[in-house]
């Protein structure tokens, strides 16, 4: 389980070499948008150095570019051989992108002698309104590599020429809870890690904590962190409690007698949530 990924921008050295004491579940190394056109080959250069510093790249992502910058292969072709745990692909603008970054990785890992499908994909499926319109199709296909699906809002409103996406109360506008809740339901349905955006002001560790769990009772099993403060907060917030797992290890037995429903201190728990409960002893085992 991720709970955590924060990003770190791959042509800072000082940020990089901070980043080797973060909690983080993973770490995106940034090539895309927090790195200027001009310094993205000193950028990818300094993001192979660091990776090859490392003994262990499992927590270790590459945000490349879109498949429409330019930028994508020469990112792809500088990322691969450093041999991260995957690439983030941002900007998708349908299903053939992630088909095509598929193949391009199919033939690197060749070339380099890497396992097929080693490195995997998270997506972020909503950055662009002609993507949020084909998620439909999406789910229809199969992608072996993709081990996240995120979303966000920044990008789809300056594509939309619109202001900000949240409400002066901090709520999202109907086009980006939209947006939000088809990403969810795309992550659980391919079953890969569904990961909420970021929250914007990491100095309000009271509103983030609010946002992260709610954002895991609506069904998100992890979130985007811009700053490493907001690390530790995102990762508890992803945690169930001791009285969660309490309770689904109390309903999970209470099953054993093989009834299809059971009461536990006042409440009736049917099918449903003892798939819920199993699910979440499987993923946070004790």
């Amino acid at each position: 389980m991720i709970r955590s990924f924060l990003f770190v921008p791959a042509d800072s050295e000082r940020k990089l070499a901070r980043s080797l004491d973060s909690q983080a579940d993973a770490l995106i190394l940034d090539l895309e948008d927090s790195v200027m056109p001009e310094n993205k080959p000193a950028a990818r250069k300094l993001m192979q150095r660091h990776l090859e510093g490392l003994d262990d790249h499992s927590r270790w992502w590459v945000r490349v570019n879109s498949l429409s910058s330019g930028e994508l292969l020469y990112d792809l072709v500088a990322t691969v051989p450093a041999r991260p745990a995957g690439i983030l692909l941002p900007k998708i603008e349908g299903p053939e992108d992630i088909a095509i970054v598929s193949h391009y990785l199919d033939v690197l890992e060749v070339e380099h002698g890497i396992e097929p499908g080693a490195t995997r994909i998270a997506v972020v499926v909503t950055e662009t309104p002609a993507v949020v319109l084909r998620l439909g199709e999406l789910v229809k296909r199969h992608y072996p590599r993709v081990r996240a699906v995120m979303w966000g809002a920044e990008d789809l409103s300056a594509a939309l020429q619109a202001s900000d996406p949240r409400t002066p109360k901090g709520e999202w506008r109907p086009t980006y809870e939209f947006a939000r809740s088809q990403s969810l339901l795309l992550a659980h349905a391919w079953g890969v890690e569904a990961i909420d955006t970021l929250y914007v002001d990491f100095r309000d560790t009271e509103g983030l904590q609010r946002h992260c769990i709610a954002s895991r009772h609506d069904g998100f099993t992890g979130r985007i962190a811009i700053h490493p403060d907001q690390v530790e907060t995102i990762n508890r917030a992803y945690t169930p409690s001791d009285s969660e797992i309490a309770l689904a290890r109390r309903i999970v037995e209470a099953f054993n007698n093989g009834q299809g429903v059971v009461a536990i201190d006042g409440k009736m728990y049917d099918i449903p949530h003892l798939k819920a409960a199993s699910q979440l002893l499987a993923s946070y085992p004790t």
